[in-house]
């Protein structure tokens, strides 16, 4: 087994071998408008996107009633009739050690009055080192740094 140093310059390393991927990933994903009802094509750019490097998919219809009286639940106050989760799992070879779960949502909040911004909301631009873009930071950019994380780990032969 690699030294632990030396283990973590080689993800940084694979991190850092993707991250331009990774970027190109991100602004294709903030293309796709996703308020709360409109998630649909961005859902299913995540799935294509995990499919396309080797992950089971499974997607599902939000079912309100089937999770309302567990604990934790909030009250929703929109329709989650057309809401649908995409869980990507990763089979290792061998079935030891921990596991590990990434989660994140793919709605964004809604854009207020387009005269009110200076580009298209759904135009992801990088200026001085930043990606503006509605959903960019939050949390498009956490999806993306999941999947593209999980391929430099994978890269690199860890399950």
């Amino acid at each position: 087994m690699m030294p632990e140093r030396i283990a973590d310059e080689a993800i940084l390393s694979a991190v850092d071998d993707g991250f331009a991927r990774q970027v190109a990933f991100l602004q294709e994903l903030v293309r796709f408008p996703s308020q709360r009802g409109e998630e649909h094509a961005a859902q299913s750019f995540m799935a294509a996107a995990f499919e396309a490097d080797g992950y089971a998919v499974d997607m599902w219809r939000v079912d309100v009633d089937a999770i309302r009286d567990l604990p934790g639940f909030s009250p929703v106050a929109v329709s989650y009739d057309d809401a649908f989760n995409v869980v990507a799992t990763h089979t290792p070879r061998n079935a030891t050690g921990r596991s590990l779960i990434l989660n994140g949502h793919i709605d964004v909040v809604p854009t207020g009055p387009l005269d009110r911004w200076v580009r298209d909301p759904y135009d992801p631009v990088i200026e001085d080192g930043w990606m503006h873009g509605r959903g960019a930071g939050d949390m498009k950019a956490g999806l993306s740094a999941c999947l593209y994380a999980l391929t430099a780990l994978r890269s690199l032969g860890y399950q």
